[in-house]
């Protein structure tokens, strides 16, 4: 059984809907960030940048239990450990979730993150930050469609830990003022997506009420 530290962030959201994915059984635990539980020392021990996902398995390699933080390097574990096809072993097709996922790393959550700071929680307006995140938000949506128009999932003909890792971000297009109109591919991917049953449940997870 592994247990999720997690809260209702798209980075949190990634790992739920990947154990969901993969049939692995887990435990959540809820890591309140509105009211800085990721800076308890017992969690700091699991996650030392105090963020939110990480993971414990009691089964890690050889036997012994293991402690994960940061999504990426969670998604890329959890589907090595039950050898899933989420991340091809066959080279070609392996490089291409990874370069993938890795501008969701390193374009998608930050450049989306900030369009989420200045247009919803800034608590000053700051029509530059706006106007500078939105508008490199929007480009990369453009990205994804012209991506997304040549392949049914963003590393190719099969979803991968790098559409799992993109699509809680997506799901918060209202926040970056993205219509998906906008954007017909993305729109497509997004829709099929929201239909799996394991996405629909990993993206309720935790329940806050």
């Amino acid at each position: 059984m592994i247990d999720l530290y997690t809260w209702g962030t798209p980075n949190g959201r990634k790992v739920s809907i990947m154990l969901e994915e993969v049939g692995l059984p887990y435990t959540v635990h809820k890591v309140n960030i509105g009211e800085e539980e990721q800076f308890a020392p017992e969690f700091i021990k699991i996650s030392p940048w105090s963020k939110i996902p990480a993971i414990v398995d009691p089964d890690g390699p050889g036997g012994e239990p293991i402690s994960l933080m940061e999504s990426g390097a969670i998604l890329i574990y959890l589907a090595e450990k039950t050898e899933s096809s989420l991340l091809p072993t066959e080279p070609r097709a392996r490089y291409s979730v990874l370069q993938w996922l890795m501008l969701q790393i390193g374009g998608v959550g930050p450049l989306f993150g900030q369009a989420h700071h200045f247009l919803k929680f800034a608590k000053h307006d700051v029509p530059y930050g706006k106007a500078r995140y939105k508008g490199e938000t929007l480009r990369l949506y453009g990205v994804l469609d012209v991506r997304l128009e040549e392949s049914a999932f963003l590393a190719g003909d099969d979803l991968s830990i790098a559409d799992i890792a993109t699509y809680p971000w997506v799901a918060r297009h209202e926040w970056h003022q993205a219509d998906l109109d906008e954007y017909p591919s993305v729109k497509r991917w997004f829709n099929v997506l929201t239909m799996r049953p394991t996405f629909e449940a990993g993206m309720k997870v935790p329940f806050l009420n």
